[in-house]
């Protein structure tokens, strides 16, 4: 797919955002294990957070690619950064989307303007791929729902202001609903110690006899998991491009590492095996942004297989996020097991893609199942 001039000049604008603003503070605030303010502070700049949202209610109408592109700059220089943003987005579409225009005059709009941090709120305790296996419920009483249960491994958890919370609404139905953190009866659990992402704060959110007003359930009450998988399909192609972005960032550290480094009088650059493993790393990397960019046409457009393209572009741009990176320390040698150098940050934060929004084993299932039923 070639980039139209629009979608260049906007890389090259988040590019230089991120080099400026976020790339500096990556190591800092992953050694602090500290929520990416300055990133937060830095995404207003292009009023990042506004990019998914229609033009109507205050935003830039960006397409899924264009998302895909400013996560995948962001992540280059800071995993943690773009987590931040598209954790915010994962929250805010759904009301966007499904709200009323209350809820959105409400959450929507005052978060465009990049002081509103969100959360969406579906993983739990007894099992994350297991999404509707889940045990929250929410009961509607009177003009309140009251929401009682427990989500775990929430990103952006405490720091968010706003949740977008999965809840059972009868035995076989979900409905979706909007809950502030000052709501009373939630809660927070402690924070996770993580491999990585760790600027980015993970805990449970907990619901005790939540109450919440009537009108801040999303929609229906009882199409929560066409919501959510409407929504999964749109946020699997981000994560393939977080993932790219790690890749590309750990790719980019290797060759200048390896163009400035000597051993045995010459550049390792100048070593047939290392150029091997250059020109194998940047192919796959390659191929992974092609296969993205597809899925995010793909989304875009609204086709059918939309949702198989999203789960083979996260599945596979995942797992090359992890080669490359993994391959890049070992291109630093004894350097790259330093956290001294971006390659180590790296490699941790790309362990993630491979889990979260769906683990690499679930997309192959459905692009199993997609083949299979043809």
């Amino acid at each position: 797919m070639i980039e139209r001039d629009e979608y260049k000049e906007f890389r090259n604008a988040v590019r230089r955002l991120t080099e400026s603003k976020i790339r500096p503070y990556a190591s800092q605030v992953d050694l602090e294990a500290r929520f990416p303010e300055e990133a937060l502070d830095a995404f207003k700049e292009l009023e990042l957070v506004a990019l998914p949202f229609d033009e109507s209610i205050g935003g830039h109408s960006g397409d899924v690619l264009a998302q895909s592109i400013c996560l995948e700059e962001i992540a280059r220089g800071c995993a943690a950064s773009s987590l931040t943003l598209m954790v915010i987005w994962a929250g805010l579409v759904p009301v966007a989307k499904h709200g009323s225009p209350k809820l959105i005059e409400e959450i929507v709009k005052p978060s465009l303007e990049g002081d509103v941090v969100a959360s969406i709120c579906l993983t739990e305790p007894h099992g994350g791929s297991d999404v509707w296996g889940a045990k929250t419920r929410a009961e509607r009483k009177g003009e309140e729902w009251v929401i009682n249960g427990q989500k775990r491994f929430i990103s952006n958890a405490s720091r968010s202001d706003w949740y977008t919370v999965l809840a059972r609404t009868a035995e076989d139905s979900f409905g979706i609903f909007a809950v502030h953190k000052s709501d009373p009866g939630i809660s927070f659990g402690k924070l996770e110690s993580k491999m990585g992402v760790k600027g980015s704060p993970t805990a449970d959110v907990l619901f005790e006899n939540c109450r919440i007003p009537d009108y801040r359930c999303i929609g229906d009450p009882n199409q929560g998991k066409f919501y959510i998988t409407e929504s999964l399909a749109y946020t699997r192609p981000l994560i393939g491009a977080q993932a790219l972005g790690i890749a590309q960032g750990a790719f980019d550290a290797a060759v200048q590492y390896i163009k400035e480094r000597e051993v045995f009088g010459q550049q390792v650059a100048r070593f047939q095996m290392v150029r091997g493993t250059i020109g194998d790393l940047a192919t796959k990397i390659e191929a992974a942004r092609q296969l993205l960019y597809r899925s995010c046409e793909a989304v875009d457009n609204g086709e059918e297989e939309a949702r198989v393209l999203a789960s083979m572009a996260k599945l596979f741009c995942s797992n090359v996020a992890m080669e490359v990176a993994t391959e890049a320390v070992q291109l630093h040698g004894g350097s790259g097991y330093l956290n001294d150098f971006p390659v180590e940050r790296m490699m941790r934060d790309a362990k993630i893609a491979q889990i979260y929004e769906g683990t690499s084993e679930i997309q192959k299932l459905i692009v199993a199942k997609s083949m299979l039923s043809n």
